[in-house]
């Protein structure tokens, strides 16, 4: 009897440990937003208010800690992206002013990076920011996606 519950706390122990020991990797490989990568659709039907557009796209998402990294790709826009940002804080179906504005290529894919306030995370994680790509045609957004 004394040898069983020697051999079930043993084990209770071990697998204990072996789950310790995998937690402790995660953050090593990839940053994490609310639980992993986030894939944030785009299209023009999220836009408000929407329009006719066919153009698609996806925001890739990682937070790490108080760091933001983000790609965005897209394709069939009506004409060059002029301007691409994340905005909030604003739920679905609702429009804000912009909060990041993406730097650099407006080329398919933009990346970038930012260091983020307390207060800007805990929006990005309520769901309360979306990203939008701008084109000369659709100046107030051509395809937007809310990032969740």
């Amino acid at each position: 009897m004394i040898a069983r519950r020697f051999s079930l706390a043993l084990l209770a122990a071990a697998t204990l440990a072996a789950a310790g020991c995998s937690m402790t990797g995660m953050s090593d490989s990839k940053p994490m937003v609310m639980g992993g990568e986030m894939n944030v659709p785009l299209s023009a039907k999220n836009e408000v208010p929407p329009n006719a557009s066919t153009a698609v796209g996806t925001a890739r998402v990682w937070l790490d800690g108080m760091n933001l990294k983000w790609t965005v790709t897209y394709s069939g826009t009506t004409g060059p992206v002029t301007a691409g940002h994340f905005h909030g804080p604003a739920a679905p179906g609702a429009n804000a002013g912009v909060v990041l504005p993406f730097s650099g290529s407006m080329a398919s894919p933009i990346e970038g990076s930012a260091t983020l306030t307390q207060a800007q995370v805990d929006q990005l994680k309520a769901g309360m920011w979306y990203v939008n790509l701008h084109t000369a045609a659709n100046p107030g957004g051509e395809i937007r996606g809310q990032v969740k």
